[in-house]
């Protein structure tokens, strides 16, 4: 088999804030929302949950296949979603922290085991408040997809980089380009994952969580990249929730594309790369600072381009989109998210023109219900 050919299935999980129209700040009423999007027209296609904060919203894909069909059902959520929320005169954005901060307290959606955490957790309540964009990719078995892990390691600060998308908090720049990283990584469970070895080690990081109670539950082991057995994924949840849709598509077949690549190097025993936890850790810090315009650590710890560390991603992937067909749709994603800026430079130049942070959450508004900057790729270029 040639490296890159098989095409594991994936799927999609984008979080969404919803906003107070008059204020832009995040309002408790996502159970709302909710409750219209039926009458919104949805095709039933994605699922719909509340989350941990009342104000937050998740739509997952069904399982996925084609670039084209996970294309739809995002656009239809997210269409979906907005045309809920304007009917209850609400605001749906996608950014991985609201512009304008949290609420304090954050209020939490009524159910035993988020009240159990509040309380374990106290002031690290907004930390569960940020919003992310996760992709599963399918495995056969929890031995390959903790392989799998191992080989994406070195890639998860590239793909931070292309998706930051949360410079702001209470209405001031935070100085990094996703603030939702930093705010995340506060929580004990939360951060890159280590080497796992074989099931077995796997599972005494795991225990080692519970038992020390930086976990309630496995669910709550909050690592970057983790193997959800229940579902036979691999999710790498890396990312913030993403401006458009086509932006969530490309990490989606970026890291469909690499989990392929590292499917083979693992049938193969070609071993994963070294990367020591610590310099991966600041690899990410990195990332979260200074996004896709600035620069990142390299493998070997020197400082680059970020861009430059994006073309080894793609280089890296590139046998598997080529297998796939989704070569054309990513680079001309990537071409226009260049040309225009990742997430966090354009909330960043909106904010430029008048100094007025309800300009962010306009165009963060109009992002999540179209698909600028990246309207203009050729659709045509989708595998069907």
């Amino acid at each position: 088999m040639d490296r890159g050919s098989s095409h594991p299935t994936f799927g999609i999980e984008e979080e969404f804030l919803v906003l107070d129209p008059g204020t832009g700040r995040p309002t408790p009423r996502a159970a709302d929302v909710l409750r219209e999007v039926p009458a919104a027209g949805s095709d039933a296609t994605s699922n719909f949950t509340a989350e941990f904060a009342r104000f937050q919203l998740e739509a997952n894909t069904p399982v996925c296949r084609t670039a084209a069909e996970a294309r739809d059902h995002l656009i239809s959520a997210r269409r979906s979603l907005v045309a809920a929320a304007g009917r209850r005169n609400l605001r749906m954005v996608s950014t991985g922290y609201s512009p304008l901060g949290m609420p304090d307290p954050v209020p939490i959606t009524d159910k035993p085991r988020y009240r159990r955490i509040s309380d374990r957790f106290g002031l690290l309540l907004d930390s569960h408040a940020t919003t992310g964009c996760h992709v599963h990719v399918g495995m056969p078995d929890l031995a390959t997809s903790l392989a799998v892990s191992n080989h994406l390691r070195p890639h998860l600060p590239a793909l931070l980089a292309l998706t930051a998308n949360s410079p702001f908090c209470d209405g001031r720049d935070t100085g990094h380009a996703s603030w939702r990283t930093i705010v995340w990584s506060r929580l004990p469970s939360a951060g890159p994952p280590p080497v796992h070895r074989d099931p077995a080690s796997y599972q005494r990081a795991v225990d080692l969580l519970l038992a020390s109670g930086a976990a309630l539950d496995p669910a709550m082991v909050y690592w970057l990249v983790r193997p959800a057995p229940h579902l036979s994924t691999l999710e790498i949840r890396v990312a913030d929730a993403v401006g458009t849709a086509d932006e969530a598509l490309l990490l989606a077949l970026l890291v469909r594309a690499l989990a392929t690549v590292a499917l083979q190097d693992v049938a193969e025993n070609r071993p994963a790369p070294e990367l020591p936890d610590e310099r991966l850790r600041l690899a990410l810090w990195r990332a979260a600072h200074d996004g896709l315009e600035g620069q990142g650590l390299d493998d070997t710890g020197e400082l680059v381009s970020a861009r430059s560390l994006l073309d080894e991603l793609v280089k890296t992937a590139l046998p598997a989109l080529d297998a796939s067909g989704d070569t054309q749709f990513v680079t001309g994603a990537l071409d226009q998210l260049l040309r225009h800026g990742g997430g966090a430079h354009r909330q960043r130049l909106a904010h430029a023109r008048r100094q007025d942070i309800s300009d962010v959450v306009d165009l963060l508004a109009e992002q999540t219900g179209t698909s600028p900057p990246v309207r203009s790729i050729i659709h045509s270029g989708l595998t069907d």
